[in-house]
């Protein structure tokens, strides 16, 4: 019966080196996407005098940009 020995180089970088993996590609278009969205959320609820993006909420709009906003924000501390 042969051993079988695990060697440096068949461990994954990941484990290598002791640093986490970078992101993925979609991560950092996401995340800007999310921060852009928000403000251009916020944006369209004040130029539109609270007609749009959805008038029934009125003020809770604001709420929602700033809150997608957040998530992009949040996304930031994952960032490598």
């Amino acid at each position: 019966m042969a051993r079988t020995t695990a060697r440096k180089s068949d461990r994954p970088a990941e484990v290598r080196s002791g640093e986490p993996a970078p992101n993925p590609v979609w991560f950092k278009p996401v995340m800007f996407g999310f921060m852009l969205l928000g403000l251009i959320w916020i944006i369209v609820f004040y130029v539109s005098q609270s007609q749009l993006p959805i008038p029934t909420l009125g003020s809770w709009n604001i709420l929602i940009g700033f809150g997608i906003m957040f998530i992009g924000f949040l996304m930031t501390t994952r960032w490598r």
